[in-house]
């Protein structure tokens, strides 16, 4: 497989990316650019537009106009798919095997060198090393949240691209996750992260953009505080804060 090589850094540039489903728009016109060592929040209300867009980037599905380019590189799926990491709402793991079975198949997918011990490091990275050898249909949805975390992580992306993936996670998964993302970041991993947790949103980002029916409703470069982020959520959405909403119940 070809592509990036592990230790060149990935710069993601969208350009003005849409997408139509028949007739509906999902996405107008996207543009936007993610660093090496950044991780991008993208947030918005349901049916922004915020799956179709990750999902472009992860090279699942084409656009319908527009571009997006990784590194320099052409965006061609078969070259670029062993740099990009992706943790979606499906775990894409296999019950049927155990966690270490999985991690070990991935690697050799991936051609990742020594595909058992990166297995087992990323197996005690997540917090699963004594239940390695439990079929996956055994784990707790949290146990399966955290494999598939490994799971995306097994050829050491460039690109990591993750949907809700808190979710199933309690509190010490949670703090698994953001010790992992804060790693990825100082080893350079271009992340992007999409969620409706806007207090998530605002301790792990240093790049925001927020959709709204498609569109780029605000985008914002810097880390913001998560009252700051409230208010820039809400105007660019066009939605009520609950505590204003609160107010004008009583």
């Amino acid at each position: 497989m070809t592509g990036p090589s592990a230790c060149e850094p990935l710069t993601v540039t969208a350009t003005q990316v849409a997408k139509l489903y028949g007739r509906v728009p999902a996405l107008r016109n996207v543009s936007c650019t993610v660093a090496p060592g950044k991780l991008l929040a993208v947030l918005g209300p349901n049916g922004a537009g915020k799956t179709t867009l990750l999902s472009i980037l992860a090279t699942l599905m084409r656009p319908s106009s527009g571009s997006v380019r990784y590194g320099g590189l052409e965006s061609d799926p078969g070259a670029l798919r062993g740099a990009i990491g992706l943790l979606s709402h499906k775990t894409l793991l296999y019950e049927e095997l155990s966690g270490l079975e999985n991690l070990v198949l991935f690697a050799r997918l991936y051609d990742v060198a020594d595909a058992g011990a990166r297995a087992a490091e990323l197996l005690e990275l997540v917090g699963l090393s004594e239940q390695g050898s439990r079929l996956v249909r055994a784990y707790s949805r949290g146990m399966q949240q955290r494999l598939a975390a490994a799971r995306a992580l097994i050829a050491r992306p460039r690109l990591l691209l993750m949907d809700e993936p808190f979710t199933g996670l309690d509190q010490s998964g949670a703090a698994m996750l953001r010790e992992l993302l804060a790693r990825e970041t100082e080893r350079g991993t271009t992340i992007v992260l999409v969620t409706h947790d806007l207090e998530l949103a605002a301790g792990l980002a240093r790049h925001t953009l927020i959709l709204n029916r498609g569109s780029v409703a605000f985008e914002g470069e810097r880390a913001l505080d998560p009252q700051e982020l409230r208010e820039v959520y809400h105007k660019a959405t066009g939605t009520l804060r609950r505590d204003a909403a609160i107010g004008v119940a009583r």
